[in-house]
């Protein structure tokens, strides 16, 4: 078992500020260190409206892949008070997590070994599959979070259909089948205290998250810290849904 849990950036980060975003999956900045105005993927689709403000200090990460239509991708942003940096990437949190189950790190799922990830079952796919020694199974899906108001992390920052389908697919399990089912929401900022549900946004999937907790889907949460050097996950937090 590991008692630690991070994440080094593959390259260092540029400093840049946010200009505009002229779509869901595209960024224009202007890099601190030569003006130079240049167009970043973003690998979040969410609304970011709290953080993507113009004039706002993000990092970017360049790549060589020449196939690739940008030469940068968004990584981190920093929140409306300066005070820490998100994630504005979605891919770490599944990232993080696989290499913690793999590494006996986290302790809500101390009893459970990884299977597998992208673990197809019914019609959907499940981010992670958890056996125990018994041979009862777990089902593992992960919820990255970047939208807060104040202390509150809150999940989705956009409507999101698929979320909702897999929430109500998972309570159907947890009443009716041999799986063991959970999600666990990874907050990518460690400005906040616990996570709920952005109901005014995406009013089904808060419902569909009661749901399941009623029937029995667990649901944890992990905050993380941001440097722009690494992403480290730290403690746990509640799942409050009164709130």
């Amino acid at each position: 078992m590991t008692t630690e849990l991070r994440m080094a950036f593959p390259r260092q980060l540029t400093e840049a500020i946010f200009l505009e975003r002229p779509n869901r999956f595209i960024i224009h900045c202007r890099l601190l260190d030569s003006d130079e105005v240049v167009i970043a993927h973003l690998p979040d689709p969410g609304r970011l409206i709290e953080l993507l403000i113009p004039g706002r200090r993000v990092w970017l990460m360049d790549n060589d892949n020449p196939n690739r239509n940008t030469k940068w991708t968004a990584v981190l942003c920093e929140n409306p008070d300066q005070t820490c940096l998100v994630s504005i990437n979605t891919t770490y949190p599944n990232m993080l997590v696989e290499k913690g189950l793999k590494a006996g790190f986290f302790e809500e799922f101390n009893d459970w070994k990884y299977k597998k990830s992208e673990y197809k079952h019914g019609n959907s796919r499940w981010d992670f599959l958890l056996e125990k020694e018994d041979g009862n199974q777990l089902l593992l899906e992960v919820k990255s979070v970047t939208l807060a108001d104040g202390e509150k992390g809150m999940f989705p920052d956009a409507v999101t259909a698929r979320g909702t389908k897999h929430v109500k697919e998972l309570t159907e399990l947890a009443r009716n089948s041999d799986f063991e089912t959970a999600i666990l929401f990874v907050a990518q900022r460690e400005d906040v205290q616990y996570i709920t549900t952005a109901s005014h946004i995406d009013p089904a999937f808060d419902q569909a998250l009661r749901e399941a907790e009623a029937a029995g889907v667990r649901l944890f949460a992990r905050r993380c810290q941001m440097t722009v050097e690494e992403i480290r996950v730290v403690d746990s937090i509640s799942v409050d849904l009164a709130k």
